[in-house]
């Protein structure tokens, strides 16, 4: 497939979308998570994997989604940014597949959607493709770093 991308497809509340393998790192069973003071809302806190300290993303929170009690199927997606790792809570993941270019970037489509790359279309429906980098915004961001640096 000519501009196919290969993607880890996961739900959150039943909705599916994916983020590019490339950026993975790999995927653990959802754990106790540490609240951050001072945190952008989006972070739901820390957790410590091998010793390092990530962030905790919340795809709920980023979405506008009702938050819920951690269940025992969550699991975190460990990703890679150009800043640091980190942890991405999702309901469940799906499979590793190839999916077609894709149909439509999303800042051309709805400017200011933060931390959704693009579209592809699926035969089994649309997939969002993440993207972790633009999942904050730059204040959001400074917020995090100083949350990180508190003892």
């Amino acid at each position: 497939m000519n501009g196919a991308l290969q993607v880890v497809v996961f739900s959150v509340d039943g909705q599916r979308h994916a983020l590019r393998v490339d950026a993975m790192q790999r995927v653990t069973p959802a754990a106790q998570v540490t609240p951050l003071p001072g945190a952008p809302a989006a972070v739901l806190g820390a957790i410590d994997v091998g010793g390092a300290l990530l962030p905790v993303f919340s795809l709920r929170r980023h979405l506008g989604l009702a938050d819920r009690a951690l269940r025992l199927s969550d699991v975190f997606l460990i990703a890679r940014t150009t800043k640091r790792s980190v942890a991405l809570l999702v309901d469940e993941v799906e499979a590793v597949r190839m999916a077609p270019a894709p149909v439509v970037d999303v800042a051309t489509l709805a400017p200011g959607v933060r931390g959704v790359d693009s579209v592809v279309r699926l035969d089994d429906g649309l997939l969002l493709i993440h993207d972790l980098e633009r999942f904050l915004t730059d204040d959001e961001e400074r917020a995090l770093e100083a949350a990180l640096r508190e003892p």
